[in-house]
């Protein structure tokens, strides 16, 4: 069957009322993690629970104990749910008996695999799994994705709102380990309680990490053609561990937006952004009317040369972005001066 993304397993949770068999896969296993979770909290009866659940790591079980609990009918409930985790870890044997499951499986079974695929494996066990099971890739969120995680997870599981500032502030100081960000939202959410709503004052006063210098706010400051206030930061942005390839990459992504906006309004932008990135479209949409498409061409052709120059060049990061910015601040002018 054709693989679901994530925001469907809930849906596809209520339709599959007769069970069948679910496999999880990358190496994001936060999300792995969490998409057992509902599958656990949709078909186990909390009354018979110590009947009807099985979990195990794919390192460690025989196929002779994993033939046995697949084969175990439910006890006093509607479904039996047995876990595989690590799947990538079963034997020759193991692996065939899953598969046999997944293609047929017994009355009231449902087998969740949860599996890192090696890289570059060829084996032939992970395609038929995601032909014969519900099938979900859980791939590491990037940067870009990781601020409208928060405000997401943090809406759905707390009920709270987040500011875009206040959940770009938080993945700037802890990064995009998602058990970690996960742990702030709860505990933010108890910090503001009946307010409902996450500042980025209140990211400060709980004492998270907050960078100096938001590497997301930088990135506006580009859009927004501020490039005075650009140079004068980049030092700070520098300092906390940014690098002159990464800004260029994360300029690239700021600008190829504004494109989208410039060659084809709101909605092409909408189109092309990824499920986590719909907050940005509100931002971007003011900054783009700040360039038009031809500037657009000629900056990224700027992003490119200065891309070779730190690749081959003797500038050092800070002396090959200044120069950019400057190049790019002079993109700009040429059309005030006009």
């Amino acid at each position: 069957m054709p693989p679901i993304r994530a925001g469907q397993l809930d849906r596809t949770l209520r339709d599959r009322v007769a069970g069948g068999a679910f496999f999880f896969h990358g190496d994001e296993e936060f999300l792995r993690e969490e998409a057992v979770g509902r599958v656990v909290a949709a078909y186990v009866d909390p009354a018979t629970r110590d009947f009807n659940f099985d979990q195990m790591r794919g390192t460690d079980v025989a196929a002779e104990s994993l033939a046995s609990m697949i084969g175990t009918p439910p006890m006093m409930a509607e479904h039996r749910v047995v876990i595989v985790r690590d799947a990538q870890g079963l034997s020759v044997t193991a692996r065939d008996v899953v598969l046999a499951a997944c293609k047929a499986p017994p009355a009231g079974l449902v087998l969740v695999l949860t599996a890192a695929i090696p890289s570059g494996s060829k084996a032939k066990f992970y395609d038929e799994l995601k032909k014969h099971a519900v099938s979900i890739e859980f791939s590491p969120l990037s940067h870009d994705d990781a601020p409208g995680w928060v405000m997401e997870s943090a809406r759905e599981e707390t009920g709270v709102e987040w500011e875009p500032e206040a959940a770009r502030a938080l993945v700037g100081g802890v990064g995009v380990d998602l058990g970690t960000l996960s742990s702030e939202i709860r505990k933010l959410a108890a910090y503001v309680q009946g307010r409902k709503r996450v500042t980025l004052d209140d990211v400060r006063a709980v004492g998270g990490a907050v960078p100096r210098q938001d590497r997301w706010a930088w990135f506006d400051l580009i859009a927004e053609r501020r490039f005075r206030e650009a140079i004068a930061t980049l030092p700070v942005l520098l300092e906390q561990g940014e690098n002159g390839v990464g800004l260029v990459i994360g300029m690239g992504g700021t600008l190829l937006r504004i494109g989208l906006v410039c060659a084809g309004g709101q909605g092409a932008l909408e189109r092309e952004l990824k499920p986590y990135q719909k907050w940005m479209a509100r931002r971007i949409g003011p900054q783009a009317r700040k360039w038009s498409l031809p500037e657009v061409d000629r900056a990224m052709t700027e992003l490119l040369r200065t891309d070779r120059l730190l690749k081959s060049a003797s500038l050092n990061d800070r002396q090959a972005i200044e120069e950019l910015l400057l190049r790019l601040w002079a993109v700009g002018s040429r059309r005030e001066a006009a």
